[in-house]
């Protein structure tokens, strides 16, 4: 068996970011050959993979970046909150969204069919997953173009916003929506926007309701359409109230800096 030295440990330790005993433990698998200690930590990272395939990954980092008139956000999941802020971790997580920034994927399966190195995300992911010791999973990918792309991203990492506008917006304006959308979770940017299955619902709750409470049967029909506006009002983005100013509305707000001013589409993602 070839002699293993203290250096060669140390080299394949920062070629893989394995830990020390599973890289002296592969490159005497490998008889001291290097790439194939490397691949011997990709296998384990393989193996960590499916013996972990069935936990729960519900912290992780979900991070946005925006340029321009382009943007995109992404959640890489893990296991702790531990491993959520470690640097590296989060390291990673940011290379995976400067990838998807530089590219444009169509979808989060294209992002991770696109290459960190010689490898494709799905790849890396995986023998991260060997050096880390939990489970990860890219669970979300989602991009904005649009005239000019604002990113926010919540102090921890839990929560990140991506909004979109149809031109170029002040630095400050851009940034309050991008909050005012992490603060108030609104559903669609305007009321055309709420799909007919989400309105026919709320229709539904505000008819229950009043014929809980009593009311009569031929007013049950104006008292849920009382509840579908006050749905708009409180879930559409451009009709909620503004958190910095509650006496106007998100769209006044845009238009006082602008009047041709508008947002034309937004994410809202956060850890679940």
């Amino acid at each position: 068996m070839a002699e293993i030295s203290a250096a060669d440990v140390m080299k394949l330790r920062k070629a893989t970011g394995a830990g020390m005993m599973d890289c002296k433990a592969a490159l005497q698998e490998s008889n001291g050959d290097f790439e194939v200690a490397i691949d011997t930590i990709r296998k384990k990272g393989q193996l960590v993979a499916s013996k972990r395939a069935d936990r729960e990954a519900s912290e992780g980092a979900v991070i946005a970046k925006a340029a321009g008139s382009k943007g995109v956000v992404v959640i890489l999941n893990c296991e702790t909150d531990f491993v959520a802020k470690n640097e590296k971790f989060v390291a990673f997580a940011h290379s995976i969204l400067d990838l998807a920034m530089d590219n444009l994927p169509s979808n989060l399966e294209a992002l991770k069919a696109l290459k960190i190195g010689n490898k494709t995300v799905e790849e890396t992911i995986i023998e991260e997953v060997g050096i880390i010791g939990e489970k990860l999973e890219l669970s979300f990918y989602g991009k904005i173009e649009a005239g000019e792309v604002v990113a926010y991203i919540h102090p921890g990492n839990k929560l990140a916003t991506l909004v979109g506008f149809n031109k170029k917006v002040a630095t400050q304006v851009g940034k309050d929506i991008a909050m005012q959308i992490a603060a108030m979770s609104p559903v669609a940017v305007d009321k055309e926007n709420v799909s007919e299955e989400m309105i026919a619902k709320e229709k539904e709750i505000g008819r229950e309701q009043a014929r809980l409470e009593g009311k009569a049967e031929n007013m049950l029909d104006k008292i849920a359409e009382g509840k579908v506006n006050k749905f708009f009002k409180e879930f559409t983005l451009l009709n909620q109230d503004f958190t910095k100013d509650s006496k106007k509305t998100v769209r006044q707000y845009l238009k006082e800096s602008d009047s041709d001013l508008t947002v034309t589409e937004f994410f809202r993602q956060s850890l679940k």
